[in-house]
């Protein structure tokens, strides 16, 4: 049983579902509006995990998300507009990994350690 969410903060979650699908290839499990059609939470699915979205003021510490082919990766969400803020390096512990900030600010650490 899962007991631990990814959770990062949005103004706007419709966008940042728009750009997380487009970017990182994460794929929509579920989505919430409110009353006025806003969507006010979101779950999006990486792999078998889910990193849920909600309104609210962006940052905070970031997210970390294990990825096979961080290569392929890294070049996708830089087309995508995701702008990197560590390029891909090769970490002592061995991970190869980077990390890139999304439109709405939040941070996203990508790489190939898995704990």
């Amino acid at each position: 049983m899962r007991t631990v969410y990814a959770l990062a903060r949005y103004h706007d979650c419709q966008a940042a579902v728009d750009f997380l699908t487009a970017a990182f290839g994460f794929r929509v499990r579920e989505v919430s509006e409110d009353d006025s059609g806003a969507v006010h939470h979101a779950e999006l699915l990486v792999g078998d995990d889910i990193v849920m979205l909600g309104r609210g003021e962006p940052g905070g510490p970031g997210i970390y998300i294990a990825v096979d082919d961080v290569d392929a990766h890294h070049d996708r969400a830089k087309a995508a507009g995701a702008v990197v803020t560590m390029e891909l390096v090769d970490q002592p512990y061995g991970s190869r990994e980077y990390a890139c900030e999304d439109p709405q600010g939040n941070l996203w650490f990508f790489g190939t350690y898995r704990p």
